[in-house]
């Protein structure tokens, strides 16, 4: 087997983290231009992993609220709900939620950020909060 060929075999059979699947499967939601199916989403994604697999990632998106479905006949079509940045923000908020004092997880997390990332920070703070009364 030649090297390029191998390695291609090799990550193919490798074992991919629950994270690196999902980001995998709302990829390819992502990029179909309606709602699709499960098995459209395995074919899209090489067809390497198993169905149930599939269906259990999209489970879980769904649980997030990233992803939607709707019932058509006996199955599901799913549609992403979400972008890559909504995804984050989603992970950034359950992780907040977990914690005791949000203040000292929020004050934590602002001190470690670039200045660019702080002024980009203020900037939309400002932008969002501009119209509001308090």
């Amino acid at each position: 087997m030649a090297g390029s060929e191998r390695g291609r075999e090799e990550s193919r059979h490798r074992r991919r983290g629950q994270g690196e699947l999902e980001a995998l499967v709302l990829s390819s939601l992502r990029e179909a231009d309606r709602a699709v199916s499960a098995a459209w989403v395995q074919g899209r994604l090489g067809g390497d992993l198993a169905y149930t697999t599939v269906i259990t990632i999209l489970t879980r998106l769904l649980a997030k609220g990233v992803v939607t479905r709707e019932r058509v006949g006996r199955s599901f079509l799913w549609t992403s709900a979400s972008d890559e940045a909504g995804l984050a923000a989603h992970k950034m908020r359950k992780v907040l939620d977990g914690e005791r004092d949000r203040e000292a997880v929020l004050a934590s997390f602002i001190t470690a950020l670039s200045i660019e990332d702080e002024r980009v920070l203020r900037d939309l703070l400002r932008d969002t909060h501009a119209g509001r009364e308090d």
